[in-house]
């Protein structure tokens, strides 16, 4: 699948897929909003058992005896996966929001009832970014969340049918071990995608980019996962 190219500041070449659908959902973030970050224990990093490099993501779903759930998720929050994913060179996966085309972020996305935390993180990635090939490396031992601004839960609280204070995630540290013509924002076809632009990008790319109400999360998980960046 051909994929246009065009320069954005400081990070590397950008990536557009090919005419993805705009979705014509409102403009949920707020970037004005002043974070509020839910309290967390630090913990040392869960690392994955160690995976052949050409491998795919889809076998490495429950290998790991690791637990995904070391501490439960604050209630009233959505359970959902956050996705760092990291290039051979270490650089950080970003894309830009269709409903929002200033607002790059870290794919993610919510788990499903019953849903193990590493299997989600998997259909997610498939399902966002259209990679499949990806090498699990770590996971945060810790559900981060963050809170949704006024406006937002009142416009999510219509479109998800629930009213959530904001995302409980549990975060993981992937390699990507495929090739670029394997990203795809029009992701695997099962959802509407989410995406218009992506980049590989620093981790200070990354938090200077991302909306205000999510960048303590992103400034924990990627201090957390900051030794693989070496």
């Amino acid at each position: 699948m051909a994929i246009c190219r065009s320069v954005f500041l400081h990070s590397p070449l950008l990536h557009h897929p090919p005419q993805p659908q705009v979705l014509s959902k409102p403009t949920f973030f707020s970037p004005n909003y002043p974070p509020k970050f839910s309290k967390f224990t630090k913990l040392p990093l869960l690392h994955q058992n160690p995976k052949p490099h050409n491998t795919t993501i889809s076998s490495l779903g429950c290998t790991s005896s690791a637990s995904s759930s070391m501490e439960s998720p604050p209630e009233g929050y959505r359970k959902n996966v956050g996705i760092c994913l990291i290039s051979p060179s270490k650089k950080i996966f970003a894309a830009s929001r269709l409903d929002m085309p200033n607002a790059w972020q870290m794919p993610q996305g919510g788990i499903d009832e019953n849903e193990d935390p590493k299997v989600a993180v998997i259909r997610e990635l498939k399902e966002e970014t259209g990679v499949s090939s990806a090498e699990v490396l770590a996971e945060a031992p810790s559900w981060l969340a963050y809170d949704f601004p006024p406006e937002v839960r009142e416009k999510l609280k219509h479109q998800w049918g629930s009213d959530w204070k904001g995302q409980a995630q549990k975060w993981f540290l992937l390699k990507f071990t495929g090739n670029e013509e394997e990203i795809n924002l029009l992701g695997d076809g099962s959802e509407k995608p989410e995406f218009g632009k992506w980049s590989w990008m620093s981790p200070e790319q990354i938090i200077d980019l991302a909306v205000d109400f999510k960048k303590p999360v992103y400034e924990e998980v990627l201090a957390v996962f900051a030794p693989y960046f070496q």
